[in-house]
């Protein structure tokens, strides 16, 4: 992107319910955070006047440890915003269930790499002039039922404009929406174009209109529980009557006759996009007669690439930190190198599995990463379903071995039974395919995972996988994918060149014994014999992800489009 794009955009305001920038910082559970994060991180690479704000989850998401059986448990992962961030003067206040809730905000400056800055603004109820119930609203993400969300969006949407412009930032062009979770912030932007009580139906829409040329939206899941829905009622009893008549005058009062914050968003939105080709469609399909484009996702490429590779772009692609496009020029890298440096990456991930979990694997099998969420439609048992098999692919092709990584939601009942179920497999396949299960799965160990697996699996039931950019970060390091065609592998897949697929199509219907089978016939057939008997093989696959996947799925082509199709007004 050209400086002098970036400086003809106007300013642009994120609001997402979480955001990934260190490990250190709890306030992320997964793809959503860190990919806000990323964006953060992009933004102040490419020098857009780009701020974001979210909530400080004093006691973070929550911290995982699994015991012998497979049980997960969960444990509080408090810290202090204090000994991290910086404090801003300015405050907020937003009236909820009739009390005056305070607020105030800590910064973040996310640095670029030409010494722009994109400051992060995370919001905390946590004042001695709130109620205790108030206070605290801003402890946990994702924390508490349905009550305590409607109160954790309202001081995002609502609580986040009014820092912003207690702040001075009256200059924002751009509000965007990542999720529904702060659709709220349309209310406070209706209120401060003049919406009140005694405004006409005419007024309002009219006023409504203007708040949507201030606003774009992303949807970044087609799984139906990932749209928070609120009873009408409790919209009423938390933010009042006016509130409750606007948003049932926007069309967002879903089948369920539950204000739909997906709805919301769209209502208020004058652009709004799914997160990967596929997932646009999906989107569009969810939500008709609604205009959904579609930007897939990128990531950050000097966040995730291992300092192995690192080091060899520094050397044979100059300028890849600020341009990830010339990436592409990997195709000039020598193999033996790019297998060096893998040998590195892998060594180091070996090393980390043996001081978590005391346990040595072999450096010369084929290590295969599944790490991700542990959501029921992620299906993070399909590959065990039946270990006899996967033992007699091992005993057929080669050496194989798997790590695995991932929390479930405490509240998931159904995730937590996947990861039992890897980890009781583990135990009957015991050294013959050996599966480790990590615990507490955050940015520092998917950075660890992505540069040293030999293959990165997905196995989602589409077309639930709206995006997805484990794949893309793993692609950075020269590690292929084993993938369902869902999200962005329909884009990035390439037979036999940066990876695999697992299912003949992404238009054919889920049958999970024959994803099963599939994914066990090409390990067996194509995947293990080249990784053991063919080396440049190997490599030449290593070096397409790179060139191909690395070059394109990046975070400054995401931000690009998103400058061309949604900032600019």
């Amino acid at each position: 992107m050209q400086a002098d794009s970036a400086k003809q955009l106007r300013p642009i305001a994120a609001f997402t319910m979480e955001i990934g920038l260190e490990s250190r910082l709890p306030t992320y559970s997964g793809g959503l955070g860190v990919l806000a994060g990323d964006t953060a991180k992009g933004a102040a690479d490419l020098g857009l006047p780009f701020s974001v704000v979210t909530l400080v989850h004093r006691k973070g998401y929550f911290q995982q440890s699994i015991g012998d059986e497979g049980l997960q448990e969960e444990s509080s992962d408090p810290w202090d915003p204090s000994a991290e961030l910086e404090e801003v003067d300015a405050r907020a206040h937003i009236d909820l269930e009739g009390r005056r809730v305070d607020i105030r905000a800590w910064r973040y400056e996310v640095a670029g790499v030409q010494g722009h800055s994109v400051p992060v603004y995370f919001l905390d109820t946590d004042l001695e002039t709130n109620h205790e119930e108030d206070r605290r609203i801003t402890d946990h993400l994702y924390g508490g039922d349905s009550h305590m969300r409607l109160r954790q969006e309202a001081v995002l949407g609502i609580g986040g404009v009014r820092l912003l412009r207690a702040l001075g930032r009256k200059d924002i062009a751009t509000f965007h929406m990542n999720e529904g979770h702060s659709a709220l912030l349309a209310l406070e932007l209706l209120r401060e174009a003049g919406a009140s009580r005694s405004a006409s139906s005419g007024e309002v829409q009219a006023l409504m209109e203007g708040v949507r040329q201030q606003c774009v939206f992303t949807t970044h899941t087609p799984v139906p529980a990932g749209h928070d829905r609120f009873p009408i009622d409790l919209i009423r009893k938390v933010l009042g009557s006016q509130a409750a008549n606007l948003l049932k005058g926007a069309g967002s009062v879903d089948e369920s006759g539950e204000v739909n914050m997906t709805r919301v968003a769209l209502a208020f939105a004058r652009y709004t996009n799914g997160v990967a080709l596929r997932h646009g469609q999906v989107s569009r399909e969810m939500f008709p007669g609604h205009t959904i484009d579609s930007i897939t996702n990128g990531v950050h490429a000097r966040t995730w690439t291992g300092p192995a590779f690192q080091r060899l772009f520094d050397k044979w692609i100059p300028g890849w930190r600020l341009s990830p496009y010339l990436m592409r020029h990997a195709v000039a890298i020598p193999l033996e190198e790019i297998r060096a440096a893998h040998a590195e990456a892998r060594k180091t991930l070996l090393d980390e599995v043996h001081r978590r979990s005391g346990r040595r694997l072999n450096p010369d099998a084929l290590t295969v990463v599944f790490a991700r969420r542990a959501a029921p439609y992620k299906r993070a048992d399909l590959l065990v379903a039946d270990p006899d098999r996967l033992r007699a692919v091992a005993q057929k092709g080669g050496a194989i071995q798997f790590i695995y990584a991932g929390k479930a939601h405490p509240r998931d009942s159904l995730g937590k039974e996947l990861i039992r179920r890897v980890v009781q497999a583990g135990k009957e396949l015991g050294d013959s395919v050996p599966i480790v299960y990590l615990e507490d799965y955050d940015m520092e160990l998917g950075g660890l995972l992505t540069a040293g697996a030999d293959l990165w699996l997905n196995q989602p039931r589409k077309p639930l996988e709206a995006s997805g950019t484990s794949g893309m970060k793993a692609a950075m390091n020269g590690v292929p994918c084993l993938s369902i065609q869902d999200g962005w592998w329909i884009e990035g897949h390439v037979e036999g060149v940066t990876g695999w697929s697992i299912d003949g199509a992404w238009q054919d219907p889920v049958d999970d014994a024959a994803e099963l089978t599939s994914i066990l016939t090409k390990l067996e057939r194509v995947i293990l014999p080249l990784f053991h008997r063919n080396p440049d093989g190997w490599a030449q696959v290593m070096r397409a992800s790179i060139a191909l996947n690395g070059a394109h799925f990046h975070m400054e082509r995401m931000l690009q489009e998103y400058v061309d199709r949604a900032f600019r007004v």
